[in-house]
Formats: C-alpha cells, sequence, structure tokens
C-alpha cells in the first residue's frame, strides 16, 4: 500500500518531471563516461592477455646476427625458459601494381613442419603454406586488404636484395603483430606496411641462414626472472653477433598496446572525476534549493507527526530516484559507448576476436558518487529546518535582513524601470546563491571549452610535427649503415631539392635503473628539414658531443642536463657509451634522442656513414624521383610525409584519442542540463512572486523579464570564470590524452572558450524560451495558494 509520503513524492516528481529529467541526464552522463572508459581498460586488457595466451605469444626476444640452430636448445635449457625457438626473419620490399613506391613489409619464417611453438599465426582466409612449395606465403589480413589482395594473388617482393615472385595462399593475424609500423616511425598504416609468412627453408634460403637463425624467441615459466633469462640469452648469443634480447615490454607492437590501455586508465581515473564533479555539484544545488523552498511543507508533515526519519527517508527518496535513475541510464548508456569504441579497437588493433568485459567497480563509484552527493546535500539543508519546531517551520521564514546587502548607485534607480530594479535586487540581495548559479553554468561552459582546446591541440600536434619540426617530403632508410657517397647520388636525382643525411642507430639509453630502448638520431647541426626544436619553436643547436633529449624521454629516464646517460648502442661493435644530457627539446611525436651526427659518428668508430636520409621533393617531379629510388638496392624503404601525416590522424581518431568526441558530445549535455537547471530552479523559487506580479498589473513580458533577466545576468557572470575553469580542466585532459607515442599541446584558445561561450548562451536562450513558456501558461490563482 502507497503511504502518504509516497503519493507526495510521486506528485512532486511529476511536477518537477522536466527538472528531474534534465538533471538524471546530467548524472547519466558523468556515468556514461566512467562506464566506458573503464569499460574499455577492461576489455582491452582481457583480449590482450587471452590473444596472448591462445597463440603463445614469447616473453623474450633476443635478435642476433646468425646462430646456429642448435644454439635453442642451449636456450631451452636457461633456468626459468619453458620453451626457445629459432626463426629467420628480415626486410623486404613488396611491389604493388599501381603504387609508385614499393611497400615495406617483415618477413618471418614459419616451421616446415607443424605449427609454430611460439607467435602461432591466425588465418583468417585461404589455407596454410605448404612447406614443399618455397613460393607460397601468408600475407598480413589488414595489409592484403588495404591493397586489394588475397589469396591466389601474385607478388613481387624484394629480399637481400634479390628479387622474388610469391602466390599468396592465405591471409593472417599474429599476436606479435597487433600493431605494425615501418622501422622507425610511430604510425601505423595498414596499407603501407605488411608481414610476410614463409617457410623456413625458402626464407633461410633467401637470406643466407640455411641452419642458422637471427632471432630466438623465449617464453618463461611462472615464477621466472626476466632480467636473469636475458642475461644469459646474451651471454649464449654474443659470440654469434647478438643484439641485446629484451622483453616483452620493450616490443614494439606491446608496448604501444601497453601504451594504449596505460593511457586509458590514466583518462579514466582524470577524466570522469571531472564530469562526474559537475553533475554531483549541480544535483547538491537542486536538492538543497528545493528542499528549502518546501520548509513549510516540512513542518506540516511534522505537525502531523512524522518523525523527523521519516521526513528525511522521503526527500532521500526524492534524491534517489533521480540520481540513480540518471545513473542507470549512465550505465546502460556507458555499456552501449564501450561497445561501438571497443569495435573499433578490432581494426586498430589487428585483434582476430573481442572479449568485452565490463568493470563493476565503474558501477559502483558512477551511483554512489550521484547519490551520496545528492544525499548529502538534502542533509545539510535538512538539518537546519529540522532545527526548527512544527510551528515554526510552517510559518514563512521571517523576511531577510538586507540592511547590510549590497547596494546600486542611486543613479541606476532613476535610469531603470521597475523589473530592471528587481533583478538588480536579487542579485545584491541574494549573493551566494546567485554565486552557486554562476559556478554550476561557468562548470558546464568549462567542459566545453576544455574539449574544444583539446580537439585543438591534436591538430597542433600534427601541424606542428609536419610542418615545423619535419618539412621533409621522404624519408629513406638504407639497408645497411652506408658511406656518406650516397647521399651525393641521391642529390643529383632529378627533382629532388633538398638531402639531409642522418645516422639513426638502435640503442638502449640507461639512467640507473631507468631505461629506455629506442634509437638515437644524429642530425646535422644545420638541419633543415628534420630539427630538434625548444619549447618556442626555436631550432636547437646540436653540440659537437653531448646528446639532446626531448622532454618527454628525460622525464621516463629522470634525467636532466649535465646528467650523464649510458648508451648501449645495438648495431655494429655495439660499444657502450657515456654521454652527457647537454640540452632538452620538445616533440610532439615519441620520445627522441639527437645528437651531431659527426660526433655520433666518431663515437661508433664509423666516420662518414649514413643509415638514413630526409628529402625535400619538387612535387612536379615526384613520380621521376620515386621511379629512381625504386631503383637504388641499398634503399630498404620509403615514406612520405603526406602518408604518416594522414596515419597519425587515423591514429588519433581510432584510439583513445576518438573517445575525445564521445566526451564532447556529454559536455554539451551537461553544459544545457545546467542551464536549464538554473532556469528551471528560479523559476520554481518565484512562481509565486511572478504570478503575484501579473495580479497587480505586470505585463507578461515584464513578469518574464524579471526571471529570465537574473538568468541573463547570472549566464554573462558565468562565461569570464568559465574560460578560466576550462583552460585549467583543458590543461588536466592534455595530459590525460598525452602519452610516450604524441603529446598534446594544452595551448590557451580563445575560439575554443568563444565557442564554448556561445554553447552557453545558446542553452540560455532556449532554457529561457521553455520557462517562459510556463510563465505565460501559469495559472494565477493556484499559483498564489499555499501548496499542501
Amino acid at each position: 500500500m502507497v503511504g502518504a509520503l509516497d503519493h507526495k513524492l510521486l506528485r512532486d516528481l511529476w511536477r518537477m518531471k522536466g527538472q528531474a529529467i534534465a538533471i538524471g541526464l546530467v548524472i547519466g552522463m558523468g556515468v556514461a563516461l566512467q562506464v566506458m572508459m573503464s569499460g574499455l581498460v577492461a576489455t582491452l586488457g582481457d583480449t590482450r592477455q587471452a590473444y596472448y595466451d591462445r597463440f603463445r605469444m614469447a616473453e623474450v626476444y633476443a635478435p642476433v646476427t646468425r646462430a646456429p640452430s642448435h644454439l635453442t636448445d642451449r636456450l631451452a635449457q636457461i633456468p626459468g625458459v619453458a620453451a626457445a625457438e629459432g626463426r629467420v626473419s628480415g626486410d623486404a620490399l613488396i611491389d604493388i601494381p599501381g603504387q609508385a613506391l614499393p611497400m615495406q613489409a617483415r618477413a618471418v619464417s614459419l616451421p616446415d613442419i607443424g605449427t609454430p611453438r611460439l607467435n602461432a599465426v591466425h588465418l583468417t582466409d585461404g589455407r596454410m603454406i605448404n612447406a614443399a612449395r618455397g613460393d607460397e606465403i601468408l600475407l598480413l589480413d589488414t595489409f592484403a586488404r588495404a591493397n586489394g589482395l588475397g589469396p591466389g594473388d601474385q607478388i613481387t617482393a624484394t629480399m637481400n636484395g634479390a628479387r622474388h615472385s610469391f602466390r599468396i595462399t592465405g591471409l593472417a593475424l599474429g599476436p606479435e603483430f597487433v600493431y605494425v609500423t615501418s622501422p622507425g616511425e610511430l604510425m601505423a598504416d595498414d596499407a603501407r606496411y605488411g608481414v610476410i609468412w614463409m617457410s623456413s627453408s625458402a626464407l633461410s634460403a633467401a637470406y643466407d641462414m640455411k641452419g642458422a637463425f637471427n632471432e630466438a624467441l623465449i617464453s618463461l615459466t611462472r615464477n621466472a626472472r626476466e632480467a636473469a633469462v636475458i642475461a644469459a640469452a646474451d651471454r649464449i648469443l654474443a659470440p654469434y653477433g647478438g643484439r641485446g634480447a629484451y622483453g616483452l615490454d620493450d616490443h614494439m607492437s606491446n608496448r604501444f598496446l601497453n601504451d594504449e590501455i596505460t593511457q586509458l586508465k590514466t583518462l579514466s581515473r582524470a577524466i570522469p572525476p571531472i564530469f562526474l564533479g559537475v553533475s554531483a555539484f549541480l544535483l547538491y544545488i537542486v536538492i538543497s534549493r528545493m528542499i528549502q523552498a518546501e520548509r513549510e511543507e516540512i513542518g506540516l508533515m511534522k505537525a502531523f507527526g512524522y518523525s523527523d526519519g521519516e521526513v528525511v527517508w522521503h526527500y532521500l527518496k526524492f534524491v534517489i530516484v533521480i540520481a540513480a535513475g540518471g545513473a542507470l541510464v549512465g550505465c546502460l548508456l556507458g555499456i552501449l559507448l564501450a561497445r561501438l569504441q571497443a569495435n573499433m579497437y578490432l581494426d586498430f588493433f589487428k585483434f582476430p576476436f573481442l572479449l568485452f568485459r565490463q568493470d563493476p567497480v565503474s558501477f559502483v563509484i558512477g551511483v554512489s558518487v550521484s547519490v551520496l552527493t545528492a544525499s548529502a546535500g538534502g542533509l545539510i539543508v535538512l538539518r537546519r529546518v529540522f532545527a526548527l519546531t512544527p510551528a515554526t517551520a510552517m510559518r514563512p521564514p521571517a523576511p531577510a535582513d538586507y540592511s547590510r546587502a549590497g547596494r546600486y548607485a542611486p543613479w541606476l534607480a532613476r535610469i531603470l524601470d521597475q523589473p530592471s530594479r528587481m533583478v538588480l535586487r536579487r542579485l545584491t540581495r541574494h549573493p551566494m546563491r546567485m554565486a552557486g548559479a554562476t559556478v554550476g553554468i561557468a562548470c558546464g561552459m568549462a567542459l566545453n571549452g576544455a574539449m574544444l582546446t583539446l580537439f585543438q591541440g591534436f591538430d597542433r600536434t600534427i601541424d606542428l610535427s609536419f610542418s615545423v619540426m619535419d618539412r621533409s617530403d621522404l624519408t629513406l632508410v638504407f639497408t645497411h649503415a652506408v658511406s656518406q657517397d650516397s647521399i651525393s647520388d641521391l642529390r643529383r636525382l632529378r627533382g629532388v631539392t633538398r638531402v639531409e643525411p642522418a645516422r639513426i642507430v638502435p640503442v638502449v639509453l640507461r639512467n640507473g635503473v631507468y631505461d629506455y630502448r629506442g634509437a638515437l638520431s644524429g642530425l646535422d647541426p644545420d638541419a633543415h628539414l628534420v630539427r630538434a626544436m625548444n619549447a618556442d619553436l626555436t631550432q636547437v643547436s646540436l653540440p659537437d658531443s653531448g646528446i639532446v633529449l626531448s622532454t618527454t624521454l628525460a622525464d621516463l629516464l629522470q634525467v636532466r642536463p649535465g646528467d650523464l646517460l649510458e648508451i648501449d648502442v645495438r648495431e655494429g661493435r655495439q660499444p657502450l657509451l657515456s654521454l652527457p644530457v647537454v640540452a632538452l627539446s620538445e616533440t610532439l611525436l615519441g620520445a627522441t634522442a639527437h645528437m651531431d651526427r659527426h660526433a655520433l659518428n666518431r663515437a661508433l668508430g664509423e666516420p662518414l656513414r649514413v643509415s638514413g636520409a630526409f628529402l625535400a621533393v619538387d612535387p612536379a617531379q615526384a613520380d621521376a624521383v620515386y621511379a629512381a629510388l625504386r631503383g637504388m638496392p641499398t634503399v630498404a624503404g620509403v615514406s612520405r610525409s603526406d602518408d604518416s601525416e594522414q596515419a597519425l590522424q587515423d591514429m588519433m581518431n581510432e584510439g583513445a584519442g576518438a573517445t575525445r568526441f564521445v566526451m564532447a558530445a556529454i559536455a554539451f549535455v551537461i553544459a544545457f542540463g545546467v542551464v536549464y537547471n538554473a532556469a528551471r530552479i528560479a523559476h520554481a523559487e518565484r512562481e509565486r512572486d511572478l504570478s503575484s506580479l501579473r495580479v497587480i498589473g505586470f505585463s507578461r513580458g515584464e513578469a518574464a523579464f524579471v526571471l529570465l533577466g537574473e538568468l541573463g545576468a547570472v549566464v554573462l557572470a558565468a562565461l569570464p570564470l568559465g574560460v578560466v575553469l576550462g583552460h585549467v580542466v583543458a590543461m588536466l585532459m592534455s595530459w590525460g590524452f598525452s602519452n610516450e607515442n604524441y603529446q598534446i599541446p594544452a595551448v590557451f584558445s580563445p575560439s575554443s572558450h568563444g565557442a564554448a561561450a556561445l554553447v552557453v548562451v545558446s542553452a540560455a536562450l532556449l532554457s529561457g524560451w521553455l520557462v517562459k513558456r510556463d510563465i505565460d501558461r501559469a495559472d494565477l490563482v493556484s499559483a498564489l495558494k499555499t501548496r499542501e
């Protein structure tokens, strides 16, 4: 049986249905973001683990120049090793009909008999290769589909300087190729870099590796010490040109996937609380002011014998219905958004399947924060009302003492009409109430301004990276470190307007317990195309000794200018260098390390050597340049800056960066909900006053102006505060979206905050129109009656 207080609860909910729905939507948006972000973290983590387990992903990788096959038995005997397997791998160039440049690829061997013990492949189309036929290959699924290739097609590939013709028997995916990039690049492009799997005998013949391997794969037992296994593997492979084993954390594909999950975790901790905080603050204002307005009804309920606990529970149920209802909608919306976003990861990361899972903790956090905050706001106000006796509470509150309230200048009273003076008087007599509404609207604007600023930050990263820091048209990678004479050959090519040599070597940078596996780039001091830049976008001068680190890498290694850095070179004679950090640079892509090319060659003991080059090309003669580069045997790969820029744009729009679009939509809904609720609250508080004005002769427009003028003043006061808060929130969001692979600058954007102000003003106009419509429709007699 429904009691009297429950009947009142239902009537109150129906009477405030518009406002309750708006509050619920604001709460739901904050909860939806929390649920979505947590769901993506859980889904990616579970999918990665299941994929690695099912296809036996190796945990240690040991590249070597050439080692006899029997060494895998010694590797398998290392304490902590569960399985060891050798294979052949190498770089290849694939000729695609209609493409001006050959596509780079990685060639990987498969056992002639049986399946790989480690790093198995997942066949998506066609059939597996027949080891007896050396021309059969598997091709990476996403690369093949991006280039219109499939089972039965023929391709031509260059391996170890020789051209081979292959027939594609199937398309496949592999756990070590979840994220695939060409050497020296951060951005994946399905159309420009692929993977070839072929029989061990055929690939060994192509790379002169018969009876040998150049990469060892190792899996570990449950309690193995990875560092000890890596050290033992390095000792065994050192006589054969071992280039330093490394663990799964340093594997390029897994590192990027791990960075993506880490970034999502950071976003889930940093961003949803901002949205939930704004939602909770709004709900607190609404509930506290509603209870204060029902002071007389509370006194009447107490006079009829209802205990304080019963009355408290009545209002808490009102709060719980709105907050829990909004949170439930948010949970359902968050699950839907997480599923949609997770499906994007099937393409962004090359997963053959996806294990969708929601984190139950996110539901608990979202619902509990909403309900507890709203309940706390209600209890604070109820405590003041309960301190009164029923007789006192039932009487209207004593008129407020405005003797100390702010006053406006007498000359304003002479030039303002009566409705305007009423608006001004309301603002000066209730400064705290107006301040609460102003802060609420400013928070809604801040979310929109921060999201729009974040969009510009993403665009600025792309613009600066490919217009200021890297102004080249083509990037060349040679098969090995070659003589500087190769640069002269490039300069003589018709259509090449500028050539800048580079020496790039794989290294492990160490500072005590901190280390980073990456590359050290040697550039010319007067480089024009690719440069190390300061924060003010001036070029960093590369000294003739020492190393220049990006701030991102310096933070990872915990070093500052003047510190010594240990550099373990993983190429050639593999010297161990100790160089000072002489300066820091700013980069928006990757964690970079630069030094003078001549100084780097001196430290390596290999003068006048280059391993790559950056080219500026006349667009009118680009095809002729491409054709000339195809015929150079020392060129291992060519990448165009335009392709890299588009790949970066796609990466930012498909990975964790794509969540910014969802957050922008949520921020818009919250902004509208905040403004609409502010208008509704003001209308509920002054409904009787406005009806009284109508009775004494005010027109509908004049009565509405008294209310909407107050709303307009509050909105105008909120705009500058929203700009300040928006910049602070934008800095937090930029930090959350930045990671090792790309950094999003937090720039102050007047246009973004101006657009956010337009959103708030538009929401105020729409809310004002809706409220004015209710004012015009109001039943004056009913509004003037005391509600009981």
